[in-house]
């Protein structure tokens, strides 16, 4: 039995009087990979942006780790989870290695202690050597989206988020990456909250699935559960692009 990373009680939240969120309860397994599914405008993305502090519920409460989200604390917050976005959000400024350590750096780690985590992380998605003196305009999608899950797990937060990290990727080089996925899922484990609308990258990536609709949960739980037996239409909508 997993024990939650990220409980979310009762979760609503409003833009201009627009529900985008309502009353969302939800428990995300620690030491899994869990995918949050969703068409645009779901709210999946909000659901994580409250997660990182990005932005805050209308109303209820999340806890991450057993610990009430202090919004007023946010550096201390953020020092627990990596977070990478769709193209990258590399610093187009910096090189690669810069991207990756900057998080370490600004953490006063000894360059040591930087070096062999950066060894590690680079080595662990594949990112060739000879690319780490490049800056982010020098690297195809698929390397930069490498470097941003390197940075995201320099720090080895116990929580990853990602959100859309790989929607903006050819078919091809998806797929490699979604290998490295998988490889850093059994290197490092620790929990991970990937937001995608694409379910077939879902059911290959995740060990659970929620389903979002209008902000509302539709259905979670297991990813077998879940493919084995969908609640509605709409599920079932979802799983007939795996199916096919």
């Amino acid at each position: 039995m997993f024990s939650p990373a990220i409980c979310f009680k009762s979760i609503s939240k409003d833009y201009d009087g627009v529900s985008v969120l309502k009353d969302v309860n939800l428990e995300i397994n620690d030491q899994q990979t869990t995918a949050l599914v969703g068409e645009s405008g779901s709210g999946k993305t909000t659901l994580l942006q409250i997660v990182n502090g990005l932005t805050t519920p209308t109303s209820g409460q999340v806890e991450i780790f057993n610990e009430k989200i202090d919004y007023e604390n946010l550096p201390a917050l953020r020092k627990k989870m990596g977070y990478a976005v769709q193209g990258a959000g590399l610093f187009p400024h910096m090189t690669v290695y810069e991207n990756i350590t900057v998080m370490a750096k600004l953490d006063n780690w000894s360059e040591q202690k930087i070096r062999e985590r950066a060894n590690f992380v680079i080595e662990l998605v594949d990112l060739h050597e000879e690319l780490v003196d490049r800056f982010p305009h020098n690297l195809s999608g698929g390397q930069q989206q490498r470097v941003s899950l390197c940075r995201a797990m320099m720090l080895n937060p116990p929580l990853l988020l990602l959100d859309e990290p790989f929607s903006a990727l050819d078919p091809i080089t998806k797929g490699y990456i979604h290998l490295e996925f998988i490889k850093l899922q059994k290197a490092e484990s620790r929990a991970i909250l990937l937001v995608t609308h694409d379910m077939e990258e879902a059911v290959k990536l995740a060990q659970n699935i929620v389903i979002l609709k209008d902000g509302k949960v539709v259905q979670a739980g297991k990813t077998d559960d879940i493919t084995a037996q969908p609640k509605n239409d709409y599920v079932m909508g979802l799983l007939k692009s795996v199916t096919d």
